[in-house]
């Protein structure tokens, strides 16, 4: 997958560079310094994601997010900035930004806004028609038994070459993108079903047990699904 980083930092663009290369290393990183620089870009790849410091020479960050609007390009933005302003996030909140982190960027919650996006975006669509078949097998059949060796057998590639065409194409593993699916899945089922059990929920999205369940949903949403349960009953 494409992310785009703009900051005129150097320092700030390597170190994010680093910290997404540290969890997602098959992601594509292009990196601009102003506005004018992104917009090449922009032009000549699709970016799902970019992080966009909201202080800019020429144009700010903010004038760079309506320029993806008013173009009608399909990125995902999340502003960076060093103040804490509340004109900036109702500006933000305005334009319809995925998020919006405050420097220095802690990893912590870097990490938390990827997982956000790749919950949010579940890549229904690509530029390779193996990969999208593959996408369309995992909405159908999210809650039965799906093993990469099986899925390769039905759209007739090697488990190892479908293995590497996948990370390639989406930068995530097929497995990781699978929990990422499933996950999402059981917490709409526990938002529209407030009074079914963790593990009829678990089995519905296809976890094989209530405690592998609980060990992946606490990875990606740093709660364990009780209390997201909890949270959403409040």
């Amino acid at each position: 997958m494409n992310l785009l980083i703009i900051d005129d930092e150097p320092l700030e663009l390597e170190q994010l560079t680093y910290l997404v290369k540290k969890q997602y290393p098959n992601w594509n990183i292009f990196t601009a310094e102003d506005a004018v620089e992104a917009k090449q870009l922009v032009e000549q790849y699709s970016f799902p994601l970019a992080f966009v410091d909201i202080q800019l020479p020429g144009d700010s960050g903010l004038d760079f997010c309506e320029y993806l609007r008013a173009h009608g390009i399909d990125t995902e933005v999340v502003l960076i900035t060093a103040y804490q302003d509340f004109s900036y996030a109702k500006q933000a909140i305005h334009l319809n930004v995925l998020d919006y982190l405050v420097k220095p960027v802690i990893e912590k919650e870097l990490f938390k806004v990827m997982e956000d996006f790749l919950q949010k975006n579940t890549f229904t669509e690509t530029k390779s028609a193996l990969i999208n078949k593959v996408l369309e097998i995992v909405r159908e059949d999210y809650n039965q038994k799906l093993q990469l060796s099986d899925l390769a057998t039905k759209v007739y590639v090697t488990p190892t070459y479908l293995s590497k065409k996948f990370t390639e194409t989406l930068g995530i593993k097929f497995t990781d993108y699978l929990n990422h699916f499933r996950i999402q899945k059981a917490k709409q089922l526990m938002l529209e079903n407030p009074d079914w059990s963790l593990f009829n929920i678990a089995e519905m999205v296809g976890f094989s047990s209530q405690h592998h369940f609980s060990n992946s949903f606490k990875k990606m949403e740093g709660i364990t699904p009780s209390q997201f349960k909890e949270t959403s009953d409040d």
